[in-house]
């Protein structure tokens, strides 16, 4: 009898033991399922907190900039108004020089608002947008009759071309420089008017050593267009000038 009700409870002990066994695995599931899950919840925020975040003042810092960006090169007005064809004509590279070619002969083109676009493409920077605007104004100002379209555009042109002036870019000063003399030479003393306006930078760049001699040159072929009055207007803003005929 004895011997019985301890066979039996080891029956029941090797019972509960193998259970035991054979749920072990299952919690051993569980727990792992659940080890991988916080790995899992916290690779992220691990990621994240190793991730340097762009700071606000990055989206004004031109080293953040992509030059590349479309969005971020903003076309001038000269350079939207030549891609929409309201310059009539293109640029053709030469092996030693380029030049224009008009889609028509430009005694046949209405000056208004052809001149006053070329004139504020002198304040262009980039190629091919330099070229064009500075030759294309020449040859404009070159054509028969061209005194006649260019006066009465002078209230509207002369700002432009004090804007080329007033420019920091020293080729856009240039520029800027060439062309007041070339409309000088088509408008004459008709220009003397305006002359109070564009003066006081080219007294600027005259104190410069770089521009002393251009500037010079400048005065005094504006004083030879524009006549004894010019003299007066010139000397009353620059007082240093010589003039051609001392």
């Amino acid at each position: 009898m004895h011997r019985a009700k301890e066979a039996e409870g080891a029956r029941k002990a090797a019972a509960a033991g193998s259970a035991g066994k054979r749920t072990s695995p299952g919690r051993g599931m569980r727990e792992k399922s659940e080890t991988q899950e916080r790995k899992t919840c916290s690779a992220p925020s691990q990621t994240s907190a190793l991730k340097p975040q762009p700071r606000p003042s990055d989206r004004l810092n031109p080293k953040t900039i992509d030059p590349f960006n479309i969005q971020s090169r903003v076309p001038s007005a000269f350079a939207a108004i030549y891609s929409k064809g309201g310059i009539p004509c293109r640029l053709v590279h030469g092996s030693i020089r380029h030049k224009l070619q008009w889609d028509s002969h430009p005694a046949t083109l209405p000056f208004d608002p052809l001149l006053i676009n070329l004139a504020e493409g002198l304040k262009e920077t980039r190629h091919p947008y330099t070229f064009i605007s500075q030759e294309g104004f020449k040859e404009l100002l070159s054509v028969e009759g061209a005194a006649q379209k260019t006066l009465p555009l002078l209230p509207r042109l002369v700002p432009v071309l004090k804007g080329a002036l007033a420019h920091s870019d020293d080729e856009v000063f240039r520029r800027g420089l060439n062309a007041l003399v070339q409309l000088s030479a088509v408008v004459g003393f008709w220009l003397n008017s305006h002359l109070k306006h564009l003066l006081s930078s080219l007294s600027k760049r005259q104190m410069s050593k770089k521009f002393k001699e251009q500037t010079m040159e400048a005065l005094q072929k504006l004083e030879q267009y524009g006549g004894k009055e010019s003299l007066t207007i010139i000397k009353a803003k620059i007082p240093t000038y010589s003039s051609i005929s001392s």
